[in-house]
């Protein structure tokens, strides 16, 4: 198997799958403070109205005001689109030492904190802004707890599935709209040039991403995570097994057998482990993996650090695309 180099370690295995779920809080039933004072000299853009001093604007809790001039943010699980926009947080989400590694070169020195956002935590962290997800139920306080501490964002379900919607969303909250639009059409540009080459490299064959832990096998669908990335902007082409398994519905995914496995047809395969993950030994001495197309052709490419893998926004899918042309152009 062909070792794809220079990428940083892995998060463990709570990083997948229900992340999403995890980084959640509070109590959908709380109802936001939305008595903050606007003038009549507001100016209305989208679904926004600011002034100098505060924005006002839809969210998932109803319409909230909240600062226009915001500098201690606090967003949990979407540091991402933050950096992106060239702010950093004043904590990072966690699961005690794990967090989300492919940001580490921006947050290596950001404290963190974890991801069910314990009350005390937050204070200490003095936010001027606090950004949530809708999902609240994993969360330690209520909305109304977090609102009282600064004032606080839920974002929408489509901020949240969809990265481009999220920074847009964010550009407006922090002053940045044209800071958004500019990184948005930039991405674009970096997917249409990296189409044409992974294209011109490898023609209509099939890529399958499977990450292994432990001893056990998630093969990702055409919607998992930054599978899409691959799969929908890179357009590159799914093995007949991927079709098989259409979409994934939900966060949650199962682990697939390594007698599965055998049927599987890509003519590449990206597999994500840790560095001296058991499940590797585990393919490398196993005569049906090696019997596979991908193994027989030493098409096998490993990457050390699935967590932008594991994740969507800007700077995951920037890196899920460097990842892609190191194992299918560059090598």
């Amino acid at each position: 198997m062909k070792p794809t180099k220079n990428f940083r370690q892995i998060a463990t295995i709570l990083m997948a799958g229900s992340l999403l779920t995890l980084s959640a809080c509070g109590n959908t039933n709380a109802e936001p403070d939305t008595n903050n004072n606007t003038n009549n000299d507001t100016n209305t853009e989208g679904n926004a109205e600011t002034n100098e001093n505060e924005i006002t604007l839809d969210s998932a809790m109803g319409e909230v005001t909240i600062p226009a001039n915001a500098e201690r943010i606090l967003a949990p699980y979407h540091e991402d689109s933050l950096i992106a926009l060239d702010i950093t947080p004043v904590a990072k989400w966690a699961i005690g030492q794990t967090v989300q590694d492919y940001l580490e070169s921006d947050l290596e020195d950001v404290e963190r904190i974890e991801w069910n956002l314990p009350l005390e935590q937050v204070l200490n962290h003095e936010p001027e802004l606090i950004i949530l997800e809708n999902n609240m139920e994993s969360y330690e306080g209520t909305y109304e707890d977090y609102n009282n501490i600064a004032p606080t964002y839920v974002m929408t379900d489509e901020e949240i599935g969809d990265w481009r919607e999220q920074i847009e969303t964010f550009g407006t909250i922090l002053g940045k709209e044209d800071d958004a639009e500019t990184i948005i059409s930039e991405y674009d540009d970096v997917v249409e040039t990296a189409r044409n080459e992974i294209s011109e490299a490898i023609g209509e064959e099939s890529v399958a991403v499977i990450w292994v832990t432990g001893d056990q096998f998630y093969i990702f669908e055409s919607n998992r995570h930054s599978a899409e990335v691959l799969y929908s902007e890179l357009e590159v082409n799914q093995p007949a097994f991927i079709e098989d398994l259409g979409t994934a519905e939900d966060a949650s995914w199962n682990p697939i057998s390594l007698e599965a496995l055998s049927e599987l047809d890509a003519n590449h395969v990206f597999l994500l482990a840790v560095e001296g993950e058991q499940g590797i030994d585990t393919l490398e001495n196993s005569s049906v993996w090696q019997s596979t197309p991908a193994a027989q052709n030493d098409n096998v490419h490993i990457f050390n650090d699935p967590s932008n893998w594991t994740n969507k926004g800007l700077l995951a899918s920037h890196q899920t695309i460097q990842d892609v042309l190191s194992a299918l152009v560059e090598e």
